[in-house]
């Protein structure tokens, strides 16, 4: 700072005001400080700047998978956000691992992140409280945290499936199949609970050979369809829980000479040009809306625990509005 002091001709307070963005300092004044800057090669120290205002500028965000398309917007978003607010995000993957997520968050926090955006692979973050309690914000996105109370953005899972499989129902569907993630992951059981509720509410009954749940990959999720349409009375439309699911049952179906329904949760690419009805969440709202509360906490409002549901939106395109096999 003495060196872009004595190049630009002014006082080193006059310099920190620049580097700091501080009014007081002229239009020519602030030039010739950024001219000298540059010609220097001049670069803020950070760790400095940390042991003087024991902030980092700099958030992390665990995502269950970046190689998921879902969490593409989800990340973009919550990265506009930090920056906006003059703040570096760090990102990793949990691999739905919860040993691998806490591993990760609390590598975050002792790099002293000013604050967390997690998307839940475990049940119990009871393991961030001390952090918590230190001053980390901290938010949860996508499923909420597990024996803890803290900030959550959710989308409506429930609703979701129940309007998506209501969608199938009004199409004259009464055999619909239901393809999920593993049990033991909430958006799961929640968009299968959405399925049962509207079977429900349409008086059908469900069979259990019609709910499959568990891994994404295709060498589980192939067989699945096959069974349920290979059955004695098979299934005339498929919902899928989530977007891996879709894209295995579009693929399975297309092989088939009768032609299936299917609505699937998660919208996915090309699904306007295919045709395929889908369940949209709005991933980029569900990141935007986390990040702003993680700053809200930042900025230093103090209120309770909330919980926000975002709606989904139910988009038809054709797949969803074929009817059962028998009408046409």
């Amino acid at each position: 700072m003495k060196d872009v002091a004595a190049r630009a001709g002014v006082g080193l307070k006059t310099v920190s005001r620049v580097v700091n963005g501080e009014p007081g300092v002229t239009p020519d004044t602030e030039r010739r400080v950024q001219e000298a800057i540059e010609f220097l090669g001049f670069r803020r120290n950070d760790s400095a700047r940390v042991l003087r205002k024991g902030r980092t500028a700099s958030v992390g965000l665990v995502l269950e998978d970046l190689a998921d398309p879902f969490y593409g917007p989800l990340s973009r978003a919550v990265e506009e956000v930090a920056r906006a607010h003059g703040a570096l995000l760090i990102n990793g993957s949990s691999a739905e691992d919860p040993d691998r997520e806490q591993e990760l968050a609390l590598a975050l926090c002792a790099r002293r992140v000013d604050g967390l955006i997690v998307i839940p692979a475990g049940y119990d973050h009871r393991y961030l409280e001390p952090e918590i309690r230190a001053g980390v914000a901290t938010v949860f996105v996508d499923r909420p945290a597990g024996r803890i109370d803290a900030d959550t953005v959710l989308s409506d899972n429930f609703g979701g499936a129940r309007e998506g499989v209501a969608h199938l129902i009004a199409h004259g569907h009464r055999r619909i199949g239901f393809i999920g993630d593993h049990p033991r992951i909430h958006t799961a059981m929640e968009r299968l609970r959405g399925y049962r509720a509207a079977m429900e509410d349409a008086g059908l009954d469900v069979e259990e050979r019609w709910v499959a749940l568990g891994s994404t990959s295709p060498d589980r999720v192939r067989p699945a369809v096959e069974s349920m349409l290979d059955a004695p009375e098979p299934v005339t439309a498929v919902f899928a829980g989530n977007n891996r699911v879709t894209v295995t049952a579009v693929r399975a179906l297309a092989e088939r000479d009768r032609r299936t329904a299917l609505v699937g949760f998660d919208d996915i690419e090309l699904a306007d040009l295919l045709g395929i009805t889908v369940i949209a969440q709005d991933a980029a709202a569900l990141g935007r809306t986390a990040a702003e509360r993680l700053f809200r906490r930042l900025d230093g409002v103090n209120e309770q625990p909330e919980c926000v549901t975002l709606k989904t939106t139910l988009i038809p395109r054709g797949s969803g509005e074929l009817p059962p096999a028998a009408a046409t």
